[in-house]
């Protein structure tokens, strides 16, 4: 299988990623400005708290606890989280392509299948905000909340797997050619 990135250029493939980091890096520290406003004691870990709620019950108070500005906050985080995840999935995806690139056989194989990863991680996050954004509209009685429960476990083991890959390929020594 061949890792999704692998048209990028060797010679591009660093600087392209550092970019990418860059901006993932802004836009999430953005994305943490604006779901700060949605911790309390129904929501400890802010929007986590909500994607991991699994229940309607669950779901209910936490929209109940959170005011109209809050609510609101909610509402355009699930939006500006479309940007985010092309950028994560591009950055950790030529992580993995990068980290593969110093290894040979089973771990660059696995590289290629994280690699792919990420990017269903994305498509995982994309559902579950659509299941979330159908919370907030006050689709109760649903299975969106148990739906986005588990595409949030999905995303989040994706999304780690590829980020330890990527760590652990730099961190063991380059192989020889």
């Amino acid at each position: 299988m061949n890792h999704p990135l692998s048209f990028i250029s060797h010679s591009v493939r660093k600087p392209a990623f550092s970019l990418l980091l860059v901006w993932t890096i802004i836009v999430m520290a953005f994305s943490q400005i604006i779901n700060s406003t949605l911790k309390n004691s129904a929501a400890p870990g802010s929007i986590v708290s909500f994607e991991l709620a699994r229940t309607p019950s669950n779901v209910q108070t936490m929209i109940a606890a959170w005011d109209s500005r809050a609510q609101l906050f909610a509402a355009f985080g699930l939006g500006f989280d479309y940007l985010f995840m092309p950028l994560y999935s591009f950055a950790i995806s030529l992580a993995c392509l990068l980290a593969a690139g110093r290894h040979k056989g089973w771990f660059t194989a696995l590289g290629a299948w994280l690699g792919w990863g990420v990017f269903l991680a994305a498509l995982f996050d994309a559902m579950e905000n659509i299941g979330l954004w159908n919370s907030l509209l006050g689709n109760f009685n649903s299975s969106w909340p148990e739906v986005s429960f588990w595409c949030a476990i999905s995303k989040f083991a994706l999304i780690l797997l590829g980020i330890a890959y990527g760590l652990i390929g730099w961190i063991l020594p380059k192989q020889k050619a």
